[in-house]
Formats: C-alpha cells, structure tokens, sequence
C-alpha cells in the first residue's frame, strides 16, 4: 500500500551518523518490551537504539525534566524499528482491530477493509521499502515514551500508546481533561526545548533529524534516512 505523506516530500542528505544505544540507567523502560514480547525480531539491534545526535538530545530531555520535577524520568516505549518490525505491528494492529470487532477479514467488502486498514495507517507508517519514504522509526531518528514520577508511577496521559483513536491526538483533551492536557504539553515542552518535534497524531512520539522533523521544523532536508 502507498500512502503519501505530507514529510515524504522532504528529501533526505543521509549523514551517515552511526546508530548507538541508549544509556537506559539514565531513563525509566517499558519492560518487557511491547514488540519484543509479541515476537517481533529487531535483529541485530536492540530497540533501544538511536542516532548518536538523538540519544544526546533525549539525555539533555530527560535533564531538562530532571530540573522542572526532579525524581521524574522520560520512559522508552520504543525507538529505532526495523522495517520488517514495522511490517510486524502494522499486520498485528490489523488483526487487533478486526478481534476488537469480533469480525473476520473474508466477511469484509472491500470498502470495508479499507476504513479499516484507514484506521491502522492513522497510527503506523506504511512500512515502506523505498529509501525516499521511510518509516520515521527505521531512521533511527524517532522515539516513542511517556513519563514516569517520582513514586515511580507511569503517568497517566488519558490513553495508551499506540491506541487506535481520536484520543492518541495530542491536543484531544484540551477541552476535554485539563490534567491530562497538561501532562501531554509538559512532556512536549520536555521534547521540543532541547530540538524534537512531536507527530501530530501521537502524543508519544519524537523525532529530531528525520523528514517528519524536518516538516514540522521547517526544513528542507533530512538528516537520517532509513538505517537498514
């Protein structure tokens, strides 16, 4: 499946920069890992890699956290994905949202299975094989997290990462839940002060140096492009 988007017009000048692991002693982790446990296969590289310049970006994050509300840590969800990765969850939420539905996909017209595939590509990038369109998290470049305080507690954002809905929005509880509102901007305020930029329809997700970053950032080339 093609779908275009608006960053995809953004040409890439890779730098070359290596992709190097995360200091996971400085952060808070999702264990077990999402993926891994479903049995998605990063091979070679854990998830919890990144671009050098990114991973010292998300170090100067979580610092910057550090000094509004000390004892709060940014915790990792997920970062660099291969693209057979990304193949994987994008087949996985399908399934999901045909078992939510309690449908199965030979009963489906096709209209009906596009709203539904519609539905999955709100979320997930098309896990595109064309060097020109990569998945944000095939770069190296994007990070997807949340916060924790200082009981150690997952803060609460008003909705699970990676759910497929309105609420994954990052302004939907503007006019809605002031709290959860508010947490959502403290942990882009966190992000956008030290270089990331947030997806516009996922309130986890960072990037610093790849197309989406360089679109939201007005940019006219990016930095990474798919690592492998």
């Amino acid at each position: 499946m093609t779908i275009m988007r608006p960053y995809h017009k953004i040409s890439i000048i890779e730098s070359g920069e290596l992709l190097v692991k995360i200091p996971l002693e400085l952060f808070a982790v999702e264990t077990p890992h999402p993926y891994e446990s479903l049995g998605a296969n990063y091979g070679q590289h854990s998830p919890y890699f990144l671009r050098e310049t990114v991973v010292k970006k998300l170090i100067a994050a979580q610092n910057y956290l550090h000094s509004l509300h000390p004892g709060w840590y940014i915790q990792i969800f997920d970062a660099y994905r291969p693209v057979d990765v990304q193949q994987f969850m994008v087949d996985y939420s399908f399934a999901q949202a045909l078992g939510e539905q309690g449908i199965d996909e030979s009963d489906l017209s096709p209209q009906e299975l596009g709203e539904i595939w519609q539905k999955v590509y709100d979320i997930w990038a098309v896990p595109s094989l064309d060097m020109k369109t990569p998945p944000p998290h095939s770069t190296g470049a994007a990070v997807d997290i949340t916060l924790v305080n200082n009981y150690g507690e997952v803060v609460n954002m008003g909705s699970p990462i990676d759910e497929m809905s309105e609420r994954s929005y990052p302004d939907y509880f503007a006019d809605k839940n002031p709290e959860f509102h508010r947490l959502r901007q403290l942990l882009n305020d966190v992000m956008i002060h030290v270089g990331f930029q947030r997806n516009p329809r996922e309130w986890w997700h960072f990037s610093y140096g790849d197309q989406m970053w360089a679109w939201l950032s007005n940019q006219t080339t990016a930095y990474y492009g798919r690592w492998s």
